[in-house]
């Protein structure tokens, strides 16, 4: 079991890159900037250990990943304390650090346990067809910065299950996270089936086209999304790509606003609003409108916000200068086109950190910058509506589709509206609400492929037909 400080010095490079706390601005640590013919190394160490990792068998693996649980769980402090300092979200309040770390060894024990037997397609006179799930070789593994640790698992216990080695490159904004959490994992898995090369963007961009890698996973922004795919062309790796998204929220006129409010809440503020499938624009019935809204700022009212180290702070800081700039520009542009603000919208200007206070916007268009753009933080745009068509219109109206929600008393109801929004996943009565037995994946603009589940564990393997 490692200390913060044990952590912390096993992934530091005193010379490397400063790593800031987006909370104070002080330095957290110092990472080694990789090169290409650093990556080229661990491409090669990974394909040299696949064949041997493959040949261990599901049963062999499975185990590997559940001692890969136990270490994240006996390290769990350590883990959550360098994620809270490196990416900014408080370590014990809502579902921030210590969830996230948490959800890394329930994902790795899950990915462990599903079954995933050969299919029997034909079994006649005929003759027996099977479809097996095998190896796909190397996987690439490029993650974003919100949810840096679990993402990457998500990424790396379906890719080790089925017989991958893996090649992770996280963000350049929370590359000792990845570090932390890897050099946990290591410590029980063998050698070389999961490497980890953290550097900027010509590191990113040679994995992404590297001959030696067989699959890309990435999450992230759709731009950085479409040219992983014309990097990938020229050696057809497979991709599954978990991209961008602006989910919508309906809410119907049969609603109890005081029930609901808090699941809304979080369903956009989880994370800061730092989540892809973070509810992102909020259509209300003009029967409940209003009602809605004080349900909205009452429950904004009683959610701290401060330094992740602060136990009484449920919300952190934005984690980037940047992300916190669009989110400021977008809020004024809701100001500027007649937007109502409820709450917030009036950040300290010299304050330490990236803090933007949670923010709802009433009486906006459609068509407004910060509801048709995804703005990635804690400012939610609240869009009212007078017929159910209008609304099921306006949700669909954006080439996205990662996530979106449907909020009322009658399920029949809920549910017509549901099927009818577009979206890789529709909950009803919650938001961004993710199992790892649940397929998850996006359609549009937001990506495709599938991960969770067995369907998973299928999308990091090749198919193949035994017929007898």
């Amino acid at each position: 079991m490692s200390t913060y400080q044990d952590l912390l010095a096993a992934v530091t490079d005193p010379s490397g890159r400063e790593i800031l706390d987006p909370a104070t601005g002080e330095v957290v640590g110092s990472v080694h900037e990789s090169t290409v013919a650093e990556l080229d190394d661990a491409v090669a160490a990974a394909r040299a250990a696949q064949p041997e990792w493959a040949g261990l068998g599901h049963a062999k693996r499975s185990e590997y990943l559940h001692r890969a649980a136990d270490a994240v769980e006996a390290n769990a402090e350590a883990l959550a304390e360098l994620l809270s300092r490196e990416q900014g979200k408080p370590i014990k309040n809502g579902p921030n650090a210590a969830f996230e770390v948490g959800a890394c060894a329930v994902w790795l024990r899950a990915n462990a346990d599903f079954p995933l037997e050969p299919e029997v397609l034909v079994d006649d006179e005929s003759g027996r067809a099977e479809l097996h799930y095998v190896p796909l070789g190397v996987v690439g593994a490029i993650g974003p910065w919100n949810w840096p640790m679990m993402i990457t698992v998500w990424q790396v216990a379906a890719s080790l299950r089925m017989g991958n080695t893996v090649v992770v490159k996280p963000s350049e904004y929370t590359p000792l996270s990845v570090l932390g959490l890897i050099h946990v994992l290591n410590q029980v898995l063998p050698a070389d089936v999961l490497h980890v090369v953290p550097g900027g963007g010509e590191v990113g961009k040679a994995l992404s086209e590297h001959d030696g890698v067989d699959k890309i996973m990435f999450t992230g922004s759709t731009k950085t999304g479409q040219a992983i795919m014309r990097s990938a062309a020229d050696g057809l790796a497979r991709l599954t790509l978990e991209l961008g998204g602006n989910d919508a929220g309906v809410v119907l006129p049969d609603v109890d606003p005081q029930a609901i409010a808090g699941d809304l809440f979080w369903g956009a503020f989880i994370n800061t609003g730092q989540t892809c499938a973070a509810l992102k624009r909020l259509y209300v019935h003009e029967d409940v409108y209003d009602s809605v809204c004080e349900a909205l700022v009452g429950v904004a009212q009683q959610m701290p916000m401060g330094n992740g180290r602060d136990e009484q702070n449920v919300l952190g800081p934005l984690q980037n200068k940047q992300q916190y700039d669009i989110v400021a520009g977008l809020v004024e542009d809701a100001k500027q086109g007649g937007g109502r603000v409820l709450i917030g919208g009036d950040p300290e200007p010299d304050q330490p950190g990236y803090f933007y206070p949670t923010t709802l916007v009433a009486d906006l268009p459609d068509d407004n910058p910060l509801v048709a753009q995804e703005q990635f933080g804690p400012a939610l745009p609240i869009i009212k509506y007078s017929d159910v068509e209008d609304a099921i219109r306006m949700a669909n109206g954006l080439d996205v589709g990662l996530g979106a929600s449907v909020w009322g008393s009658d399920p029949d109801a809920a549910m017509a509206v549901a099927q009818r929004l577009e979206a890789g996943t529709v909950w009803i009565n919650k938001h961004g609400a993710v199992d790892p037995r649940v397929p998850f994946g996006g359609i549009k603009s937001s990506g495709y492929g599938l991960e969770f589940g067995v369907e998973g564990l299928k999308s990091v393997a090749a198919s193949k037909v035994i017929s007898r």
